[in-house]
């Protein structure tokens, strides 16, 4: 695999299920202050369609993100963490991504579950 590939795949590991869970609270944030506020009598916000969508998009994007931290670690996995950088860094990142991936579809999980069952205001 190029090298220029493998960089793409470790950003992509150590960032992507971030993204997609910082993405799925912000936008959960946003779609639960409209569903509470004035804008929800003028929109009637389906909140829970929202948050099932949010999930749908979210947890893909991040089991996509443990996929290529995998990839990276298998071909890195005959070099040492500490070895010099770029394969060192992208075997540390890759092992980093691997167990941060699980957390972030957890998070993406539970967030999207617990908004849809238990929200603070109910819709008029």
């Amino acid at each position: 695999m190029t090298s220029r590939r493998m960089e793409l795949l470790q950003w992509f590991g150590l960032f992507g299920a971030f993204t997609a869970w910082a993405g799925q609270l912000v936008l959960g944030w946003g779609v639960s202050e409209a569903r509470c506020g004035a804008a929800n009598f003028a929109w009637n916000i389906d909140f829970d369609a929202w948050q099932i969508t949010l999930m749908a998009i979210g947890i893909p994007i991040a089991l996509l993100s443990e996929w290529a931290a995998i990839v990276v670690f298998r071909e890195t996995r005959s070099i040492e963490h500490d070895d010099p950088p770029p394969w060192g860094r992208r075997n540390f990142f890759a092992a980093a991504a691997i167990v941060g991936n699980v957390l972030f579809v957890v998070a993406i999980l539970l967030g999207g579950l617990g908004a849809i069952y238990h929200s603070p205001c109910k819709a008029a």
